[in-house]
């Protein structure tokens, strides 16, 4: 784990998994939110669904690397709690 990176760790059942906010992450979530603007995408996620979770963090183990496991993320084993704490550590690490 690069922690100067940003990248923040998602600690699953089997193993421990790399999230991070990226350039490419961002755009990402834009693209899968049907925003154009970074504050568009903050005002999209103030309501968030599970669904919404999930997605984000596919973004975010893509930009960590985890590209496997991005395309599996609903075989991931990780309780929607810890996924919520790590994703949103990833983005105040973003813009520390």
């Amino acid at each position: 784990m690069n922690w100067a990176r940003g990248e923040v760790a998602l600690v699953g059942t089997e193993r421990t998994y790399c999230l991070c906010l990226t350039l490419g992450a961002l755009a990402e979530l834009e693209a899968v939110f049907g925003v154009k603007s970074f504050k568009a995408l903050a005002e999209r996620l103030r309501a968030f669904s599970h669904d919404d979770l999930m997605l984000v963090l596919e973004a975010l183990l893509r930009g960590g690397g985890e590209d496997a496991v991005a395309q599996n993320i609903r075989t991931l084993n990780v309780p929607a709690s810890e996924a919520a704490r790590a994703v949103a550590e990833a983005f105040q690490k973003a813009f520390v």
